[in-house]
């Protein structure tokens, strides 16, 4: 608009928003007096301290006789509606072109906010409103301003800049409110959030919290070993798109969203909605029951507005039940969107399909991140960094925090940072809802914990060793055997009972620097038909998503061999087998087995294992050494040996821990050491446990 308040000089400074837009401001309160001076020219009231609050005869014969001024004197009306140009050194251009606004939204969204940010132009407005309790502009006192309030100049294009649909009522920069009232007398309101804004306040909007956390804008490159990474990169440098990324594991999307977006150094907004029950809409969700329509969206044009504003992108993950409804709320032509998901792209989520891609795999053991977050540089942090965070796949907002958590817990233990700290934040990093299906066992043991032949030892630091590299043999170096399968590590630990399954598989997860979870066969097996393939499939779910080793215990409940059909038990008990088949194929994790009856384990899971551990019965040496391991914490009466019980009892490993707690409990009861008595009282109890004949005469 030639000479309207929206021209301003074209050396504003840029670093001052707000005093570039108080100065605009100051070009608009002249303008508006202007008016003021043309309405009271000729008006009886104008003096009056009343006018506004009721209508005097000659109030009405002079509005018969002087209709309101159509614009204001020397300012031509607008010919037509113009892109504002990015010239000026306030904010009000550069959100004009984010929010694809004309020059005319421009001006009205200028007068609107003007008494929001400058008290003078209150009473102004009211003697234009012609009623002093009504201090904001109203729809007709904008038009007034901008000249096309004259008799048939307010028409149809006009009139819909205020359209509910139109830019600025439609990305939330202003509220037309009083609907009850006529068209030209309802009152117009700029939300705070713009508001602050246009003065160069970018505090996020109160309505995000708890829903969105700011990106950086890293301008890092892509990572070199992900072509996709790359590739995405530039193709959102070169303008806004939806992309969906369907992530193989929890995380992948949201890590390939920020890779590229930093790469392109546009900062972004992680969006976090709110989680509702499925539900069905017209566009084919049909997902049962649930919430709909804007409740079930959360602040999704807040959030729309929110990137506009600071011209930056939007990443949602994770996806919400049923995704249909907000992919379509927020893919929007003028703002880059990914959202991130592990279901399969379904067509009736949205009738224009984003870019569908499959984000890579979080990549295990990211040194350079960790090192970059922990502030190590090519500085030697004391340990091996790279063999610390191995086995963990975190993203980079989760190697953020981890980072920041492993460095508080060394400042509680007034010590430099270990990997024993930065395991532990790793591991509250990657907690998951395997609690609810399992046990969780916090390893508190090691290497030297295990009395084994050198044999069933080797295999163990192996099968760790697949644990840590797995990514790069089977990615990297792509020796998967393809098909669908994943990358899991699947172990089967056989040997009578006591011979250290368990513990081996538990000083395997502390050596990974993982939690392991011990799979409840009780939450697990059901006697309805295929609800034990449903907690099976949770489980299994969960800890693909999830840093962990997941431990079956007596695996052969559900792992055992299949039969021939001669009923329906046998039929549907080889159907919960072959869907197990099926699922450790596209196992991600670490699984391991144990079973006391290797035998009974069908052939077909055998072959599908990375390794199978076979835990022999000890022998007289091994005996001698579980019985002084058991005792190395226990006070013992001097010269104690108990090479006798080592050699006269035949007990495996975790009955003779067993016999050492029993003889413990009897010294302590006395108030004494453990003396060689007690040791024989304890695996004589041991021995008539396992249902063998004990002498009174063992030669002691």
């Amino acid at each position: 608009m030639t000479g309207s308040a929206l021209a301003a000089p074209r050396n504003e400074a840029v670093d001052d928003p707000a005093g570039a837009l108080l100065t605009r401001l100051a070009r608009l309160r002249d303008q508006v007096g202007t008016l003021v001076e043309a309405r009271s020219a000729g008006d009886p009231t104008a003096t009056d301290p009343l006018r506004g609050l009721y209508l005097s005869d000659d109030a009405v014969r002079h509005h018969l006789r002087h209709p309101a001024a159509s614009r204001l004197p020397g300012d031509p009306a607008d010919d037509g509606p113009e892109e504002a140009e990015p010239q000026y050194g306030d904010r009000l251009h550069p959100l004009a072109r984010r929010f694809g606004l004309t020059t005319l939204d421009a001006t009205i969204l200028l007068i609107a906010v003007a008494p929001d940010l400058d008290r003078g132009f209150e009473p102004l407005y009211g003697y234009l409103n012609d009623d002093v309790s009504r201090r904001r502009a109203t729809t007709g006192l904008a038009l007034d301003l901008c000249g096309l309030l004259a008799p048939g100049a307010a028409g149809a294009e006009a009139r819909g800049r205020f359209h509910p649909s139109a830019p600025l009522s439609g990305h939330g920069l202003l509220l037309v409110e009083e609907a009850e009232r006529p068209f030209l007398s309802r009152s117009l309101r700029v939300p705070d959030r713009v508001a602050a804004h246009l003065l160069g306040d970018d505090t996020q909007d109160a309505a995000l919290s708890g829903y969105v956390t700011a990106l950086p804008a890293s301008g890092a490159p892509a990572d070199g070993d992900e072509p996709l990474t790359g590739k995405l990169a530039a193709r959102l440098g070169a303008g806004p798109l939806t992309v969906y990324l369907r992530e193989h594991r929890e995380g992948d999307g949201l890590a390939c969203a920020t890779a590229a977006l930093g790469a392109t150094g546009q900062a972004a907004l992680h969006f976090s909605p709110a989680d509702t029950a499925p539900t069905h809409d017209a566009h084919g969700d049909h997902e049962g029951p649930g919430l709909s329509g804007p409740a079930a969206l959360g602040p999704v044009p807040q959030l729309l507005r929110e990137a506009r504003l600071r011209d930056c992108a939007i990443v949602v993950s994770p996806l919400p039940d049923r995704p249909g409804p907000l992919i379509r709320a927020l893919a929007v032509p003028d703002v880059p969107v990914l959202f991130g998901g592990p279901r399969p792209y379904d067509p009736q989520w949205c009738d224009q399909d984003p870019l569908v891609l499959d984000a890579p795999r979080l990549r295990a053991g990211a040194t350079d991140a960790w090192a970059a977050e922990l502030g190590l540089g090519t500085q030697d942090p004391g340990f091996d960094l790279a063999a610390a965070i191995a086995p963990y796949h975190l993203g980079s907002e989760r190697i953020r925090r981890a980072a920041r958590s492993a460095q508080d817990l060394a400042a509680l233990d007034g010590v430099p940072l270990t990997a024993d700290h930065l395991r532990l934040a790793a591991r509250q990093q990657s907690a998951s809802g395997l609690e609810r299906h399992a046990r969780r066992i916090r390893p508190d043991v090691g290497w030297d914990d295990l009395v084994l032949p050198e044999g069933p030892l080797t295999y163990l630091r192996e099968l760790a060793l697949r644990a840590r590299h797995r990514d790069r043999v089977l990615g990297d170096w792509r020796l998967s055997a393809g098909g669908g399968r994943g990358r899991g590590v699947l172990a089967l630990f056989a040997g009578d009972s006591g011979t250290g399954k368990t513990l081996s598989a538990e000083v395997v997860a502390a050596d990974l620097g993982l939690d392991m979870y011990v799979v409840q066969l009780s939450s697990v097996v059901d006697k309805f038909v295929g609800e034990t393939e449903k907690n099976l499939e949770r489980i299994f779910t969960e800890a693909d998503r999830t840093d962990a080793v997941l431990l079956f215990d007596e695996a052969d409940a559900v792992f055992g061999k299949r039969s021939e059909v001669k009923d329906a038990h046998d039929r549907y008990a080889n159907l919960e087998s072959a869907y197990l088949l099926q699922r450790l194929e596209a196992f991600d994790g670490i699984a391991l087995l144990t079973t006391n009856l290797r035998a009974n384990i069908d052939d077909a899971f055998t072959r599908r294992l990375d390794l199978i551990v076979d835990f022999p019965f000890p022998d007289a040496e091994q005996r001698l050494a579980l019985w002084r391991h058991s005792l190395v914490h226990v006070p013992c009466v001097d010269g104690l040996d108990p090479g006798p019980c080592a050699r006269d009892f035949e007990l495996a490993g975790g009955s003779i821990r067993s016999a050492v707690v029993t003889a413990a409990y009897a010294a302590a009861g006395r108030g004494e050491p453990v003396g060689g008595a007690d040791l024989l009282a304890g695996a004589r109890r041991e021995y008539r446990k396992a249902g063998r004949l004990v002498l009174d005469d063992m030669g002691w």
